[in-house]
């Protein structure tokens, strides 16, 4: 397929967000076109893996809240429309010390201030000591001064099939799906947007730039030195048969267990047909580029996964992962989202670098997104997320 010459509005990279942004504006009737360098759902990203967290209450802070819960509306409503099942409310574990230390920006205080969002929101949910995490959830072996927030309405999503679905609903819509097209550059033109591509020129009246960790080099100043790609590695590890019930039967879990943001991990239940459990801890000190970064996983890497944050915490896995795969954040300096215009151009508005906690809000962001370009302005409050808490 040729690359169109024009369109209302062009959204560049399709993965969560931009998938989602397509969808919406393909519903509401525009022209629009999304380019990506890949075929997704791809691996390359930031939207792979299997499964991704949500949860409605949001220790980052009580302002992702209005997202998440959007959002889980939008997942309820394509399901409908499509009989997939994109999201599975199994329950959310979140754990950690009574008396946390700083963790880091997004990660100090987080039971809390999940409890507080909790709250804030009414959102049904229980504290529970350690002694009651483990009569319920064996598998997990909390200390004696660890607590738990369990949320019955969280759970986790299906990254994969969730872009797949709105980007055929977007092309059944009218919509264009660029694919295999790399961007070379995104500017004003007169009154519209010029794409520059490797395969052509496209002037678009608007666009969105969801280009995750790519972003950064395409976007150039400020953006440059506000979005680092950090590469994170996802571990699958076998369940030992004595404890498949328990973990076949898990909530999604996350576990901050020290003073660094890299003390936490999280992860999921062995999913029907699996006999493994998908967990990853964080990594904010591998900062990379997308094009150079290591695919590959070492068995030592996962090695150091088992000792660091499973092992004397929980039961019933086998020490060497069966498979291990790379993703990658596109972390701010605050860890939180970057939504807003290109300081160049109001019409080009860039969209969510999510520091690693993005997916769960991503269906509710392509509808913000979609309509900022159709009415100027979204439903949901997104200020929070603008480049003016930076000094530029």
């Amino acid at each position: 397929m040729s690359l169109p010459q024009t369109c209302d509005v062009v959204v560049v990279g399709l993965g969560a967000m931009g998938s989602a942004a397509l969808y919406q504006l393909a519903k509401r009737g525009m022209n629009a076109v999304g380019i990506d360098r890949f075929s997704p759902p791809h691996d390359q990203g930031s939207t792979h893996g299997e499964t991704r967290i949500t949860r409605q209450a949001i220790g980052e802070g009580e302002v992702y809240v209005p997202l998440v819960l959007r959002s889980n509306e939008l997942w309820k409503e394509l399901e409908a429309e499509t009989g997939e099942r994109l999201l599975v409310q199994n329950g959310c574990l979140i754990m950690g010390s009574s008396a946390p230390a700083s963790g880091g920006v997004i990660r100090s205080a987080f039971l809390e201030r999940t409890q507080k969002s909790a709250i804030a929101y009414d959102i049904p949910h229980e504290m529970l000591d350690a002694a009651e995490i483990r009569r319920r959830h064996p598998q997990f072996m909390p200390r004696e001064d660890e607590i738990g927030y369990f949320e019955p309405g969280g759970g986790y999503l299906n990254p994969e099939r969730c872009v797949a679905v709105q980007l055929e609903l977007a092309r059944a819509l009218g919509a264009v799906a660029q694919l295999g097209t790399r961007v070379i550059s995104v500017s004003p033109e007169g009154s519209g947007v010029k794409v520059v591509t490797d395969q052509g020129e496209l002037l678009a009246g608007q666009a969105i730039v969801s280009a995750g960790s790519w972003a950064s080099s395409l976007l150039g100043a400020p953006f440059a030195r506000l979005l680092s790609p950090a590469r994170q590695v996802m571990h699958w590890f076998e369940v030992d048969p004595d404890y498949a019930r328990h973990w076949s039967q898990s909530p999604v879990f996350a576990w901050g267990h020290g003073p660094s943001p890299n003390d936490f991990f999280y992860g999921f239940p062995s999913l029907s047909g699996s006999n493994a459990i998908k967990t990853a801890g964080e990594q904010y000190d591998a900062f990379v580029h997308p094009d150079e970064v290591e695919r590959t996983v070492t068995p030592a890497e996962s090695i150091a996964m088992y000792e660091t944050h499973l092992a004397g915490r929980v039961r019933g896995l086998r020490p060497h992962a069966k498979r291990a795969v790379t993703c990658l954040y596109t972390v701010t300096p605050d860890s939180h989202f970057l939504i807003d215009r290109h300081p160049e151009s109001e019409r080009i508005l860039v969209v969510s670098p999510c520091s690693g906690h993005g997916f769960k809000h991503s269906a509710a962001i392509g509808e913000a997104a979609a309509q900022c370009m159709i009415d100027g302005t979204s439903k949901v409050d997104i200020s929070a997320f603008g480049l003016s808490r930076f000094s530029l």
